[in-house]
């Protein structure tokens, strides 16, 4: 029996500290975006269209995720965290045109507290 109750106080621990990880990045790990055209974000071009964005990280790296609804289609680019000076009051979404070309610079999910530089 106690063995039992001390796996589950070492459960308990390790799901508090995931949470408070979460927390110091500011953001949420999954949200949904949209693009209404072609967009290249890095050196990736996604195609328009709706989709479930998560934020992973792979070693010291931030990846982002793009998976396409309804498709098998999977996007993953490194981008960079930048803190914001308050909570994100909406989503944004900060494109250059390059040429021909639209380019996401910047992607900002609302209530996180820091943004996503590409």
């Amino acid at each position: 029996m106690r063995l039992f109750k001390a796996l589950g106080i070492v459960v308990l621990a390790m799901c508090a500290i995931a949470l408070a990880s979460e927390k110091n990045l500011g953001i949420h790990r999954v949200a949904d975006v949209s693009f209404e055209a072609a967009v290249q974000v890095g050196t990736t071009v996604i195609p328009a269209g709706e989709y479930k964005v998560r934020h992973t990280m792979d070693g010291q790296d931030h990846v982002m995720t793009f998976t396409r609804n309804g498709k098998h289609e999977v996007y993953r680019v490194k981008c960079t965290l930048v803190a914001l000076e308050k909570k994100a009051p909406q989503d944004q979404q900060i494109i250059e045109t390059s040429g021909n070309q639209r380019v996401l610079r910047e992607l900002i999910i609302r209530g996180d507290t820091a943004k996503h530089v590409f």
